[in-house]
């Protein structure tokens, strides 16, 4: 029997969830033995070959200036912080909680929407993202001696996740999405060269640890295609709300190769992130207007 779109969409954004994840661990894995401008570089390097050719083959290539175009600027800065307060960031505290913490981007980017773009957002939204910024502090659960570094490292990941995603929406459709991926994956691995030293200098690479840092390339690239095909394939109502799906492949990745066990809090913030997000998806299911959450992407591509 074959399958409806709407089911080949949830298996397509399933697996990039799973994709995400995966690359998520392996990056994790390799943090002993490296620091994360290390792990930019090399994981960038593989990206950037990898993208240049997917580019070149599909004709997606521009010149080198767009760079000089102050949104592709912004949307790379945002990128390379987004890269190295989250890796770091997955060395410090389990995956599963860095997984829960990002699961409030969509919010944080309708957030922002309303605030740089004008975009209509009624007041049930609004109580979608304070829930959600709350189910953030559960997570995190600062005490009397404030944030932890690691929880901070994560918020400030979303926070500038959420500018790039923006920046990318201010981007003129002149530009390839690929040719953008491109110039983001060389410049990630070029800061993330210049990065190392000052991190704590270039460390030896066995070959387990490089294939670790291909194989999560490869996940990556495969997750961000999986989305893009998700979204094309389902109806956005029905398949976005399975980006949450991430979250329990985190738990169980974590728990499986880190000894990782989410504690109460944790999985009750979590829910309140979860709910918060499908209560907007519903909304703008009602609406029939696809938000803007909805199109933000879904992971940083190297």
């Amino acid at each position: 029997m074959p399958r409806s779109r709407n089911t080949q969409g949830a298996i397509y954004m399933s697996s990039a969830m799973a994709g995400f994840s995966c690359s998520d661990a392996l990056s994790k894995s390799v943090i002993v033995y490296m620091n994360a401008g290390q792990i930019m570089c090399l994981r960038g390097l593989f990206t950037s070959v990898l993208v240049y050719a997917i580019a070149r083959y599909m004709g997606a290539l521009r010149s080198w200036r767009v760079m000089l175009k102050p949104m592709v600027f912004v949307r790379v800065v945002c990128e390379v912080l987004a890269a190295v307060t989250y890796i770091t960031a997955l060395g410090m505290m389990p995956i599963a909680n860095a997984s829960a913490i990002l699961q409030s981007l969509p919010l944080v980017v309708t957030f922002g929407a309303a605030l740089f773009f004008s975009e209509p957002v009624g007041w049930r939204r609004w109580l979608a993202i304070v829930g959600g910024l709350l189910g953030v502090l559960i997570i995190i659960r600062p005490g009397a001696e404030g944030f932890t570094m690691a929880a901070l490292l994560c918020v400030v990941s979303v926070l500038v996740t959420a500018g790039r995603d923006l920046a990318t929406r201010g981007i003129g459709p002149e530009i390839p999405s690929l040719m953008i991926t491109v110039v983001t994956a060389v410049s990630v691995t070029i800061i993330g060269a210049l990065l190392t030293p000052v991190l704590g200098g270039w460390q030896p690479v066995s070959g387990i640890v490089l294939s670790h840092l291909l194989l999560a390339a490869i996940l990556v690239l495969v997750g961000y295609q999986s989305v893009i095909m998700a979204m094309r394939t389902g109806e956005i109502s029905f398949v976005a709300p399975l980006r949450y799906t991430s979250l329990i492949f985190s738990a169980v990745l974590g728990f499986i190769f880190f000894a990782e066990v989410p504690d109460f809090w944790t999985l009750i913030g979590a829910a309140v992130v979860i709910a918060s997000g499908l209560y907007t998806f519903y909304r703008e299911a009602k609406r029939h207007v696809p938000p803007v959450a909805q199109e933000s992407e879904p992971r940083t591509p190297v």
